[in-house]
């Protein structure tokens, strides 16, 4: 068995990593291969390495593939899970941030690509008001969110998204509905997720998913056959088309509902995301009464994070680890407004250190959420002349 590259590099066997053909034992656990890269940024270059994972201890190894040589022996990495292995996903190891952008073997392609089918969700305009709920829910269900965007469709855009439903009667009221307003789109990841997901969204008729399926989305949130509170890719075919209108691989990506007024910024981190909170802390904003107006879930690069972070760099000795924990996994950025934005919410937020919050100010964001002063469960902005530009850094110049 080979290990394949990209066109250009070489093919590398197994015995030039010393492993026997045999290695996928049942005693020995599986070994999952992945090709990772990982920006140089001093020598201005993309490193391609193979990224073993080994399931039985959780220890991880990397060669470099240009240069032919381990990069990495067998390592224990805690922040490093069987969850964390698909493609496009980005994990940080010896403060570097790797990309998996292949499958390193075929063993690993067949074992988990069926785990990582993807389809899309949709919250339509009449439930963005209970996206926490809702996002809560998926989150209990154990779905894994890798993609999610606030957006407002136009009446093209949203013919070309419902292209199938051309020619029948109830197409313009449908139309009429999903452009009102804001959607949420987000792409799910999982085993049968298509399926899954149909099931917990419940029948389109959110009248018959009373009786039918009483604890679905469409039973709680929904009001009839069109305001069903959110949408579901019905097959592999349309969870492909749908997933890339809303996230294409090229082009310009949907209009974003920023507003950029009367607002500060405020980043879930990605530890409280990995940790399913997300919901719940987005409900908890809408609960207080701040206006969610615009969300994108990121992948935040170093060089990125230290310039969103620049501020704090002589400041607090925390600022290391708070790049590190901002590009350790997805984190969800949001335009909050409201009266005095910046001020009030960070009311809201409380401080910075969770267990001072805790004793102090205990119905606080991070009083609530947060586990230390790095992984403190959200950033907020800290000075009310940059709740501006803070939202303006996500929404302007990373997510345009």
């Amino acid at each position: 068995m080979c290990f394949m590259t990209c066109i250009g590099l070489a093919v590398i066997p197994d015995s030039s990593l010393g492993y026997e053909h045999d290695y996928m034992q049942e005693s020995e656990g599986d070994r999952y291969c992945f090709i990772a890269e990982w920006y140089d940024p001093h020598a201005a270059f993309i490193r391609r390495y193979q990224f073993m994972y080994y399931s039985k201890d959780g220890t991880c190894e990397m060669f470099d593939i240009k240069n032919h040589r381990m990069f990495l022996k067998k390592t224990k990495l805690d922040n490093v899970k069987v969850e964390d292995l698909y493609i496009g996903n980005t994990v940080n190891i010896l403060s570097r941030q790797m990309n998996f952008v292949d499958y390193g073997d075929e063993f690993t392609k067949n074992r988990l690509t069926h785990k990582t089918e993807r389809t899309l969700g949709m919250i339509k305009p009449d439930a963005v008001p209970k996206m926490g709920q809702i996002l809560d829910l998926i989150y209990s269900k154990g779905f894994m969110i890798t993609r999610l965007k606030m957006c407002q469709l136009n009446r093209n855009e949203a013919f070309q998204f419902y292209q199938e439903h051309q020619g029948k009667p109830f197409l313009d009221a449908l139309l009429n509905f999903v452009t009102r307003g804001p959607v949420i789109a987000f792409e799910i990841m999982g085993e049968s997720v298509i399926q899954k997901w149909r099931d917990l969204l419940g029948p389109t008729d959110s009248a018959q998913a009373r009786q039918d399926a009483p604890n679905s989305i469409r039973s709680r949130f929904g009001k009839d056959k069109t305001e069903n509170a959110c949408h579901g890719s019905d097959s592999t075919a349309s969870a492909i088309r749908e997933l890339e209108f809303f996230f294409p691989s090229s082009g310009p990506s949907r209009q974003n509902t920023a507003k950029f007024t009367d607002c500060t910024c405020c980043v879930i981190k990605p530890h409280a995301v990995k940790a399913g909170q997300a919901g719940k802390i987005i409900q908890a904003i809408a609960e207080a009464g701040f206006e969610i107006s615009m969300l994108e879930m990121f992948h935040m690069e170093k060089a990125n994070a230290e310039e969103f972070y620049e501020v704090y760099k002589s400041v607090v000795q925390e600022y290391g680890a708070m790049v590190s924990e901002l590009t350790s996994g997805p984190s969800i950025a949001m335009e909050i407004r409201a009266q005095n934005a910046p001020q009030a919410f960070r009311e809201m937020v409380g401080p910075a250190d969770p267990e001072i919050a805790r004793h102090l100010r205990p119905r606080t964001l991070r009083a609530l959420f947060g586990a230390d002063k790095v992984r403190n469960s959200v950033h907020c902005t800290d000075l009310p002349e940059d709740g501006l530009l803070e939202d303006e850094y996500f929404f302007k110049i990373l997510g345009c």
